[in-house]
């Protein structure tokens, strides 16, 4: 039963950084340098169905964790899951706090109207995206340090 856990733990985990990853160092870069109002409409329409689909994502990774870290409570596995754990958490605050706000004031906007600095507030939401990238990266190195120390 641990073993099943840990397997699903780390694909869920480790799923949900490669989606992140490609957001952030393939999609929102070529996103970023096309004209206003192509880039606008898929950045607003990514960011309505990543914005209903990632929040699920993001909690099942760390209740999935949390699950992970207390089934292996007093084994070696336990520390890296709890680190794991502690910062997915991380990076669900960062998300909440940080890049939730900017992505729903981007999701509204239009070619017709959209603030004269939407290409920096895109790139602070993308910078914010890289700190959140490394941080979930880095829970999943942990999830599989844990699973490979069961």
């Amino acid at each position: 039963m641990i073993t099943v856990l840990a397997v699903v733990t780390a694909t869920v985990v480790g799923l949900m950084v490669g989606v992140e990853l490609a957001v952030a160092v393939v999609l929102n870069p070529i996103l970023l340098r096309l004209p206003a109002g192509p880039s606008l409409e898929a950045r607003a329409d990514g960011g309505r169905m990543l914005g209903r689909a990632m929040p699920v994502w993001y909690i099942g990774a760390l209740v999935l964790t949390a699950a992970l870290t207390a089934v292996a409570w007093g084994t070696a596995a336990a520390a890296p899951a709890l680190v794991a754990g502690l910062l997915l958490a991380v990076s669900v605050a960062m998300s909440v706090a940080l890049l939730v706000p900017i992505n729903n004031r981007a999701r509204t906007w239009t070619a017709e109207s959209h603030p004269a600095d939407w290409r920096e507030q895109h790139r602070r939401w993308d910078r914010l995206h890289y700190v959140r990238v490394a941080v979930i990266v880095a829970a999943f190195v942990l999830v599989l340090a844990a699973t490979a120390a069961l």
